[in-house]
């Protein structure tokens, strides 16, 4: 038998060691196996959002087969990054996850998980996305009711990479000719509202060259600052799903006085200001409503299509620079869609945020799933990563113990996370009759008081009636 002192330390000692190798199992290797032979880039600025799609052929140089590489992205542009993903030749999702290196602190990695191996002298191509929310900026930062919005992007010239590249292209998708000014590092050619920089050769690992484009973008420049989305799960066929959205406009803001007039006779009066907006909610949705703080907006329009349920939001004023709307939008969809029953076991799959609008940016979504009292044995599955907050109880009528709210939230998204979660709970079929019984129970006892008020005499004198000789 050890001292208490002895398994003190030895306790100690051990946790350090798994904490380290914890640590250690999230930190990867640059390997000078693997060669890049050619990158075929597009950055795609045609929104409020940037949208970077590179082709990427790469090649083991070593003598044994290689399962991963890594992707890489420069400290100017890491706080923007919402989403990363890579697919293979043959358009399979491949995992990708977020890693570190030893001596590189300021650069961001992911992992990219291959799912057959390159041999050794052979290659393979890989199709990496990237999305960047916040990385155009309004130039000027304010324009009248008639100006049209100017933005200007900065990135880099070169394919940031861990690995050399031998040679690269990079197509940047403009879909205008009006561009004030941009970077020209030849080879270069302006064509059709692109600009289309390379082929360059040899360029080094982590190569960063600026390139810096200022040009007309009236697209809508609309962020969501916070979503909280509640979905309540009734094991009685319906699922109620209700979203509290704040919304702004985050482009260049409007200077001087807004005239009414001339935006409704003007169709080029305030290009860069929000009109309207399409929402799209499941199939099946229905009892759709939309509202705000002074009641229902009527303006909307709703249009039922075959795999989606279009809804097209008109807020009561247009919104431009800096003016803000906030929202309620709500629906039921039938649970047997979304709700899987094996005995007591259940399955929810939903969506973590519906499609709010096109190219949509949203700085924080809250998730909340208000689960059928009793339920427990409580998983949650989602596809990225996500924080987690307490669980909590909510209590409505008929209700008891309250009812468990699962909830987490998730910063900086965008449309690649429209995706699935999964929540695993236990719950037991007889308490389907709970509800039902405190109905009964309450009507039975509303009853017998009554029938005994009735019957009872509350009086306090009584009435004499005279004997009958």
């Amino acid at each position: 038998m050890l001292p208490a002192m002895a398994k003190l330390q030895f306790c100690f000692i051990f946790l350090i060691y798994v904490t380290i190798q914890c640590r250690s199992a999230t930190v990867d290797t640059i390997t000078n196996d693997i060669k890049i032979k050619n990158v075929d880039r597009t950055i795609d600025i045609t929104s409020q959002l940037v949208k970077i799609s590179s082709k990427i052929t790469l090649e083991n140089a070593g003598s044994s087969p290689v399962k991963q590489f890594l992707l890489a992205s420069e400290g100017s542009a890491k706080n923007n990054i919402a989403f990363v993903g890579a697919k293979d030749s043959n358009s399979k999702d491949l995992r990708v996850i977020e890693t570190t290196v030893k001596g590189y602190d300021n650069v961001k990695f992911w992992r990219v998980e291959l799912k057959e191996a390159i041999n050794a002298g052979s290659s393979a191509v890989i199709n990496s996305e990237a999305v960047l929310t916040k990385a155009l900026l309004p130039y000027p930062t304010a324009i009248t009711q008639a100006e049209d919005q100017l933005v200007k992007y900065h990135g880099n010239l070169h394919f940031y990479s861990p690995y050399a590249v031998a040679s690269q292209k990079t197509s940047v998708v403009l879909n205008t000719k009006s561009v004030e000014s941009f970077t020209k590092v030849k080879p270069f050619v302006q064509q059709d509202g692109n600009i289309i920089y390379g082929p360059y050769a040899n360029v080094a690992a982590f190569s960063d060259k600026e390139l810096s484009i200022h040009y007309k973008n009236n697209s809508p420049f609309l962020t969501v600052r916070r979503v909280e989305r509640l979905i309540e799960v009734s094991h009685w066929g319906n699922i109620a799903v209700e979203e509290v959205i704040e919304i702004e406009h985050t482009g260049a803001q409007l200077k001087g006085p807004f005239s009414r007039y001339d935006y409704q006779q003007d169709h080029h009066s305030g290009p860069n200001s929000v009109r309207s907006y399409k929402t799209f909610l499941p199939a099946s949705a229905s009892d759709v409503y939309y509202r705000d703080t002074n009641g229902n907006i009527s303006t909307s329009n709703m249009k039922v299509k075959k795999d989606s349920v279009e809804v097209d939001l008109r807020p009561r004023y247009p919104l431009f620079g800096g003016w803000r709307s906030h929202y309620t939008l709500g629906y039921n969809v039938p649970s047997y869609e979304y709700l899987y029953q094996y005995g007591n076991d259940y399955l929810l799959k939903m969506r973590v945020i519906d499609h709010i609008f096109d190219d949509m940016q949203v700085d924080e979504v809250v998730t909340k799933i208000i689960l059928p009292e009793g339920s427990n044995n409580i998983k949650l599955n989602i596809p990225y990563s996500v924080t987690r907050l307490p669980d909590t109880l909510h209590y409505t009528y008929l209700d008891t113990k309250g009812r468990p709210v699962v909830t987490f939230t998730k910063k900086n998204v965008v449309e690649n996370h429209i995706q699935d979660f999964q929540l695993r709970y236990t719950f037991p079929r007889l308490l389907m009759l709970q509800e039902p019984l405190l109905v009964v129970g309450f009507l039975y006892m509303l009853f017998l008081c009554v029938i005994i008020y009735v019957r009872l005499d509350f009086s306090i004198h009584k009435s004499e009636h005279p004997h009958k000789e």
